[in-house]
């Protein structure tokens, strides 16, 4: 039998005058750090918005988030109790951190018990999506449309863009049911986008291949992991952002090898001989920025509500990317977007009383730099390693200038919310 250790007096009294945290509130916590996980919530984000809510119930808690799990502990240090929930990460839902946000909200504010609060968590996790998977497959073709109009692309491009992105829509609704399916979606993706644009500009005459391709994948390029891994390296999520810039990059990797494997169909297929269609004029460019900020709100599943805060936010932010750009570079453009981003997605969560990643997340799909990194990895897989590497670095300078612009954003104009 082993001996008996004696508690030291001073700790004995420290846990008496530290009594284990109530369980109510620590339910209601750890249910609602567990949903904000699940929706796409940054760990800097997470991690202050649930501090702020146990300090508010009276909770003497400490977080650690990183993008495939949660840790949670309560009480002083020498008497810890400490969660650890295992989390896969889900899709961006905007609608239901919406509804998170205002929850954590009412129980601060005493509107609801704790008691209350988690039953209402586990109300919104369960109810159904707003939009239906046609809906989804539709807004999956529309973003591969209006983003090839925005890489510069004609119709047929587009049109083929749009077939691409489509199917590969169907391909995602299929097999997302299923993860074992579900992570071989970015190199068949990537395949299916890269060998119909090879295909399409053999039967319907020239095009740019690699603009059809890419804009095919515009959804599934992983520009905007890259950023947000970028902005917790910088609030010193070291971890956490380490993780999710590795994560970035392996779906770089899948998708320039699904690439390079679907561009083999050019060898066995003859070259176009037609002339190149006319440039489709400039105004076709703002009509495409409101069709993808509609896209972008249905798969991001933002409100109806919120649609046309999300469009006209990312249209300032995509011509202040334009017109800085233009006077200052292609750096300091993506940091003049990113900062009108994050201004006005601040002052609309002030008048609105929401949190500013309702409008801040959908329009950096606008700015991030997948398109860039997809190009330096199709330089490397061509062996053009100068080329490739040039434009790699340019990738991460213009993710620095977004991560940048975004927090000076928050230091121009501090919201009244963490998210």
């Amino acid at each position: 039998m082993a001996p008996r250790v004696a508690v030291p007096p001073e700790i004995a009294a420290s846990l008496q005058h530290h009594p284990q945290p109530p369980g109510p509130s620590v339910a209601f916590t750890l249910r609602l750090a567990e949903a904000l996980h699940r929706y796409g919530t940054p760990s800097h984000r997470l991690e202050g918005l649930m501090k702020r809510v146990s300090e508010r119930l009276g909770l003497e808690g400490r977080f650690f988030s990183t993008p495939t799990s949660l840790f949670a502990s309560f009480g002083p240090p020498e008497a810890l109790r400490t969660s650890l929930i295992r989390v896969e990460p889900g899709d961006m839902d905007l609608e239901r951190l919406t509804q998170l946000d205002i929850l954590a909200d009412d129980v601060i504010h005493s509107r609801l018990t704790p008691a209350e609060g988690a039953l209402r968590v586990e109300a919104i996790l369960a109810r159904p999506p707003r939009f239906g998977p046609v809906l989804q497959i539709l807004c999956w073709a529309l973003a591969g449309g209006a983003g090839a109009r925005l890489f510069g692309g004609g119709l047929k491009e587009m049109a083929v863009a749009t077939v691409s992105s489509l199917l590969i829509g169907i391909l995602s609704e299929v097999t997302q049911r299923q993860p074992t399916t579900a992570r071989v979606l970015e190199p068949v993706g990537a395949i299916l986008s890269s060998a119909l644009a090879v295909l399409a500009a053999s039967v319907i005459g020239p095009l740019s291949i690699q603009v059809a391709t890419l804009a095919g994948l515009i959804v599934l390029l992983p520009g905007l992991t890259l950023t947000v891994a970028l902005n917790e390296l910088a609030t010193r999520h070291l971890i956490s952002g380490t993780s999710r810039l590795t994560g970035a990059a392996v779906v770089f990797l899948q998708l320039g090898f699904g690439v390079a494997l679907g561009s083999k169909l050019s060898l066995l297929l003859p070259p176009p001989v037609a002339p190149p269609p006319p440039s489709l004029p400039s105004w076709t460019q703002a009509v495409a920025l409101l069709v993808a900020g509609v896209a972008i709100g249905v798969l991001f599943r933002a409100r109806p509500r919120d649609w046309g805060w999300i469009a006209a936010a990312g249209t300032f932010a995509f011509f202040g990317a334009r017109l800085g750009s233009d006077l200052l570079g292609p750096q300091l453009g993506a940091f003049v977007g990113a900062l009108a981003l994050g201004i006005v997605g601040n002052v609309l969560a002030r008048l609105r009383n929401k949190p500013s990643v309702t409008v801040v997340v959908p329009g950096l799909m606008l700015l991030v730099p997948g398109s860039v990194g997809f190009r330096s990895l199709s330089s490397l897989l061509e062996r053009d390693v100068v080329a490739g590497v040039d434009t790699a670095f340019n990738m991460l300078m213009v993710a620095v200038a977004l991560v940048a612009g975004l927090l000076s954003a928050n230091a121009l104009v501090p919201t009244r919310k963490v998210m």
